[in-house]
């Protein structure tokens, strides 16, 4: 059964939620991802993922992602911390086959994938810093999953929500999520009315007056 914030989350923009974190004093935007294949909203539940440099962890018996993969599903998002790196992958083509298969919502990577061209082709999301085509094999190991991480400087527990979209990336706190999801639907109500007002004729500049600037100190 869906969760129902994740139902609510999926009516809104990143842009919204992004607002309505300002508007509670919370962080949540992760800076430097850019969608990297299919031009889709995802929102749900993260999945995390840890990378290391590999001299830095244990080998594993399996390969970086795939318990994550398996565990996932419709309402999930995988999120992989590769601490930035933009130099190695820390995804590829054929984990992106696996988590279609899956029907997983999407993946975001806080640094560099590959395989671009066989994720776009499957239409999954992925949300990372940059892509390119050096493999994670002897360089970068799963160190754990399904714990704490970071992504751009932001800490994203295993069951924090997620949203992202061509505007960017945002996590929301488990804790917070009901309160900014009814915040930025009041924030999305408001600005659709702002947009119906400018579709019927009012000049932009009285629908974007004075009060716009201090849209996100008032309350809805």
């Amino acid at each position: 059964m869906t969760d129902r914030l994740i139902e609510r989350l999926r009516r809104l923009d990143a842009c919204a939620v992004s607002d309505a974190m300002d508007r509670l004093g919370l962080e949540g935007v992760a800076l430097g991802l850019q969608p990297l294949t299919a031009d889709r909203r995802i929102s749900g539940r993260a999945t995390t993922v840890r990378l290391v440099p590999a001299e830095e962890g244990v080998p594993s018996a399996r390969h970086l992602g795939t318990a994550a993969v398996e565990a996932s599903g419709p309402d999930n998002v995988i999120v992989v911390d590769q601490g930035g790196r933009t130099n190695v992958s820390g995804w590829g083509g054929i984990l992106s086959l696996a988590a279609v298969q899956r029907c997983v919502q999407g993946v975001i990577v806080d640094g560099a994938c590959r395989d671009v061209d066989e994720s776009r082709e499957l239409g999954l999301p992925i949300f990372a810093r940059n892509a390119v085509p050096l493999t994670a094999r002897g360089r970068v190991v799963e160190q754990d999953w399904n714990v704490p991480v970071q992504l751009c400087g932001i800490e994203v527990a295993p069951d924090s929500y997620v949203i992202a979209d061509g505007s960017g990336v945002v996590f929301l706190p488990a804790a917070h999520a009901e309160e900014i999801i009814a915040a930025a639907e009041a924030i999305w109500e408001r600005e659709q009315a702002m947009a119906a007002q400018v579709k019927n004729g009012v000049p932009v500049s009285e629908v974007m007056g004075a009060r716009y600037e201090t849209m996100l100190k008032e309350h809805a």
